[in-house]
C-alpha cells in the first residue's frame, strides 16, 4: 500500500504542514483501531484516509476520513488538500473531487498553476470568555473570544498584534480542555505588503497536536472573522511561527473557499495492511 507525506499551504518541502495521505483499496474503512495506529506511526498532526464510492453517499466521489495521533476528527483543511493533491499529481482525478465526511460533502477543485481550491462550510463564529486561568496558560490578554461551531470546535482568539501572535509560548498543558479542539489566535497584519491580511497560530493538545502549522479548518472560522473587520471577501492568511504556510480564503454565502498548493516529499510503502 502506497503512503505518502504531503506540505500543504505551500510550493516547496520542508515547509507548510505535512500530512499523510493514504489511498484505501476497496469499498470500505479497515478498523479504527488499523487507522488510528497507521495515524500513530506517522504522527503528524492529521493522516488523511480514503477509499472511492460509487456515487451512492450524497453523489460523493470517494469517502474521507482524517485522524490525529490519538483521535479522529469532524474536518481538516490541510490533509484535504494533501489528498487531493495526491489525486491529482497521480492522474487519479481531475478537475472537481467530491469527498464525503463527517462535516459533510466537500468538494476541491484543482486549477492549471497547480494550486487546489476545497470548498468547506463557513464555521458559525458565537461570542465566548476566557477564564482567568486560561488567559494566564495563554500568556496573552485576548481582544475577542469566539467559539467557532462543533465541526471545528475551536476557541478563535484575537490578540493586540502580529508579534504578539508569533511570539506566544503557551503553557499548552494548561490549556487542554480549555476548548473541545484547540486554541486559534490571531492578529491583523503588521504589513500588509509582506502578501498577507492576518496572521494566526493553532494550538490542539486535546488531540495530540502541540502546535500545527498551518490549520485549513481554523480559516473556516478565520475567513468570515477577518472578512467582517476589513471589509472584504477575498482575503489571504498567514498561519505559523517557524514553519509556516499561506491560505487564500474567500467567502461565498454559508461556504468558504481555501485555495493553496501542495508538495509530495515523501512517497513510500506500508507494509502493515489491515
Amino acid at each position: 500500500m502506497r503512503i505518502r507525506i504531503v506540505d500543504a499551504f505551500t510550493d516547496r518541502p520542508f515547509a507548510g504542514n505535512p500530512a499523510g495521505v493514504l489511498l484505501l483499496d476497496g469499498d470500505g474503512f479497515p478498523s479504527d483501531d488499523w487507522l488510528q495506529s497507521v495515524a500513530s506511526e506517522v504522527n503528524l498532526s492529521e493522516t488523511a484516509f480514503a477509499h472511492p464510492l460509487n456515487g451512492d453517499d450524497g453523489g460523493a466521489d470517494w469517502a474521507l476520513r482524517w485522524l490525529t495521533p490519538t483521535a479522529e476528527v469532524d474536518m481538516c483543511g490541510h490533509a484535504t488538500l494533501a489528498m487531493a493533491h495526491v489525486l491529482h499529481t497521480t492522474g487519479t482525478a481531475t478537475g472537481t473531487v467530491s469527498f464525503a465526511a463527517r462535516c459533510g460533502i466537500l468538494t476541491t477543485t484543482a486549477h492549471e498553476d497547480g494550486s487546489i481550491t476545497m470548498d468547506f462550510p463557513v464555521a458559525p463564529l458565537t461570542p465566548a470568555e476566557l477564564s482567568a486561568a486560561a488567559v494566564e496558560a495563554l500568556g496573552a490578554v485576548p481582544r475577542s473570544v469566539h467559539y467557532t461551531g462543533e465541526h471545528v470546535g475551536d476557541l478563535l482568539v484575537e490578540l493586540a498584534d502580529e508579534p504578539t501572535v508569533r511570539g506566544l509560548e503557551p503553557d499548552l498543558r494548561a490549556l487542554a480542555g480549555t476548548s473541545k479542539r484547540g486554541i486559534v489566535v490571531t492578529a491583523p497584519a503588521e504589513d500588509p505588503a509582506r502578501g498577507y491580511d492576518f496572521a494566526s497560530r493553532g494550538f490542539f493538545p486535546n488531540f495530540g497536536v502541540d502546535e500545527d502549522p498551518v490549520t485549513g479548518s481554523a480559516h473556516t472560522a478565520l475567513a468570515p472573522f477577518w472578512s467582517a473587520r476589513l471589509g472584504r471577501e477575498e482575503l489571504t492568511g498567514l498561519q505559523g511561527a517557524t514553519r509556516t504556510g499561506l491560505v487564500r480564503t474567500a467567502l461565498r454565502g454559508d461556504r468558504v473557499l481555501l485555495t493553496g498548493r501542495a508538495v509530495t516529499v515523501i512517497d513510500g510503502e506500508l507494509h502493515a495492511r489491515p
